[in-house]
């Protein structure tokens, strides 16, 4: 009995959410979000304060001039990921993100991880933006604010906690959740209102920057330091010379930028948080993924290349870089130009990432792995009011006490993780067959290819291999059927593993491999063999053949690239932050073993479709059509 109550628990822990959206559930909330809309709302988040302040720290201590390749790395690196959410969002427009694509195609259990864990990155991104809203605040009024709350409520309590309670972040979080309840249409065009500024701002730095920029800048030299150490007052402000031109720091300080980069590029997914409200979500969400992350990389490329023509990048403020610039260049006035643009910058990423929040919270208690009351939708405005509340209130109280400066690479761990799942999740998703041909088409599949296995013209000079090997390297269909999607399944978590063993050795003990230790080096040559072997199996396997607004180029490998290389920064992360990570699961994990699984709206639902049984939605959404 024992042994049969454990099977069917590990069953509920992998049964599958079918890709069709359940009846009267997508059509709750209302599909009044345009294309711009979603452009806006994943260009509001991704350029929050980052773009601001970014470029200064990086340029000054990393890259120098050079931060321009930097963000283009960077960016190249964003766009594995976000092409993978783009297709994911043409086939599946939910309103669960990374969330929603892992429960359909890896299961409950990694689909509960994975959204517990968005929430967590949501949280400390909401608190992170609305702190720093309240200390730019708080700098224009000479930090009047933070030393009355230092006076009238210290907090002597451990190094997590914040050293006083910050109740302008707390007022601006719940400010923001007020206009979420509202409705979505209303929180777009604030969206709107708050990026539009920004992005104006960001045009005019970028002007001023090529006006009163000097290519000079981008060919110091070891004199020219010299010469700005002799006149500066206080030499020590000036950053390290490097050995100048227009990469002082050679291709590591480069790739060093480009990984602190890659986190400025973090926000696009959130588009993926608005098919349940999107008018052409299979169209409009993969577009505008696309189109968000293209006018990031600009502005980030023009705003790092407009600060180090302005300035020498050792004499670059790594805090308030662009202030200090338009100072250096005699243009003081900007500067209050520039506070504008963070006040919107700030505004606009706050909106759109508690709104993305709220989203996959109502998501997951939608499929009750989460408590059924957070489902709610408003009557009127048709909006996840007790998710939006619930949100709101978590992240308003983690703004209010919590300190940040330890929290940051928890929520990074967070967000790469999510980006894993989807890429595990195109790949797998993009080999599987269709659920939705006829008994009459499946018979005569299943015919023709019995026909060709008794062909007696193939058994003769196969007859030494095995058919184990035959249907690895040489799958008789060219549709995907159920015995090559389950292939494909296998073999993808068989990469996760290897990829990740791979990482660890990479991350741990590079210098090893690199200088040819026999033991380091040996393992590593076997499992970049191993991954090839995997990687050709799949790449060997039919692919699902419909039609999508948008498919990843050059499947198999694009997805390894990425997943690669999210495994091998989240490795990067200290102990502390997995130990951090651990906790915050254990939680989850206690809600979802008392919860989730008990209530999930699957364990109703009888047995779940295998791994193959997949399907597109286009006969589903709005706009999709056939014409």
């Amino acid at each position: 009995m024992r042994c049969q109550d454990l099977r069917q628990c590990s069953q509920k822990l992998v049964r599958r959410r079918p890709i069709k959206p359940r009846e009267g559930s997508e059509g709750r909330m209302s599909r009044c979000l345009k294309t711009l809309d979603l452009v806006a709302f994943g260009v509001g988040i991704t350029l929050g304060a980052g773009v601001y302040i970014l470029p200064g720290e990086v340029t000054r201590n990393k890259a120098g001039p050079a931060i321009v390749i930097s963000f283009l790395v960077a960016a190249l690196s964003s766009v594995l990921s976000g092409l993978c959410y783009a297709e994911f969002g043409a086939r599946a427009p939910g309103s669960g993100s990374a969330y929603l694509y892992s429960y359909v195609t890896v299961g409950e259990l990694c689909a509960f991880v994975t959204g517990w864990n968005l929430l967590l990155s949501y949280a400390i991104t909401i608190a992170s933006v609305a702190r720093a809203w309240s200390s730019t605040f708080d700098s224009l009024i000479g930090n009047h604010m933070s030393q009355a709350l230092r006076g009238t409520f210290p907090l002597h309590v451990p190094s997590f906690l914040a050293k006083y309670p910050d109740f302008l972040a707390l007022g601006v979080v719940l400010v923001m959740m007020g206009i979420l309840v509202l409705g979505a249409r209303e929180s777009a065009l604030v969206n709107k209102l708050f990026t539009g500024i920004n992005i104006l701002v960001l045009s005019f730095i970028i002007l001023s920057g090529f006006i009163k920029g000097d290519l000079h800048n981008w060919q110091l030299t070891e004199q020219d330091y010299t010469l700005a150490a002799a006149g500066s007052n206080d030499s020590s402000s000036l950053g390290p010379p490097g050995s100048g031109g227009f990469a002082p720091f050679g291709f590591d300080g480069i790739f060093q930028g480009a990984a602190t980069c890659f986190f400025g590029f973090v926000g696009f997914d959130a588009i993926a948080t608005t098919g349940g409200e999107a008018q052409d979500p299979q169209r409009s969400i993969p577009f505008s993924i696309v189109v968000s992350l293209f006018i990031c990389f600009v502005a980030y490329f023009g705003v790092s290349a407009a600060l180090t023509l302005m300035v020498p990048y050792y004499q670059i403020h790594p805090e308030s870089p662009l202030p200090q610039a338009f100072l250096h260049v005699g243009w003081d006035p900007a500067r209050y130009v520039v506070v504008v643009g963070t006040f919107c910058a700030l505004s606009s990423s706050l909106l759109g990432t508690m709104f993305s929040m709220s989203r996959v919270t109502y998501a997951m208690a939608d499929d009750r792995l989460l408590f059924q009351g957070l489902a709610q939708i408003h009557p009127r405005t048709r909006t996840p009011i007790m998710a939006i509340l619930a949100s709101g209130t978590l992240a308003g109280v983690t703004a209010l006490l919590l300190e940040f400066s330890n929290l940051v690479d928890l929520m990074a761990i967070g967000t790469l993780l999510a980006y894993s799942f989807v890429v595990i999740s195109v790949l797998v998703l993009r080999y599987q067959p269709e659920q939705n041909l006829s008994k009459k088409e499946k018979t005569e599949n299943e015919i023709e290819i019995s026909e060709r296995e008794a062909s007696p013209l193939e058994s003769v000079p196969e007859a030494g291999i095995s058919r184990i090997l035959k249907s690895l390297y040489d799958p008789i269909s060219t549709n995907p059927t159920r015995k090559t999607g389950q292939i494909v399944y296998g073999c993808a978590l068989l990469l996760v593993l290897l990829l990740t063993i791979l990482t660890v050795i990479l991350a741990q003990g590079s210098r090893y491999v690199f200088s040819g230790d026999p033991v380091y080096t040996t393992v590593a040559v076997l499992l970049l063999l191993l991954i090839t072997g995997v990687t050709v199996i799949i790449w060997r396997q039919p692919q699902n053949p419909s039609p999508l607004t948008f498919r990843v180029p050059a499947l198999p490998v694009l997805p390894l690239v990425s997943i690669f290389l999210n495994v091998y920064l989240m490795m990067q992360m200290t102990s502390g932050i997995w130990i951090q990570l651990g906790i915050w699961n254990v939680i989850g994990f206690a809600i979802y073993f008392g919860y989730g699984i008990r209530h999930s709206l699957e364990e109703n639902n009888g047995q779940q479709p295998p791994a193959s049984t997949f399907q597109t939605l286009d006969e589903n959404i709005p706009g999709t059509e056939s014409s």
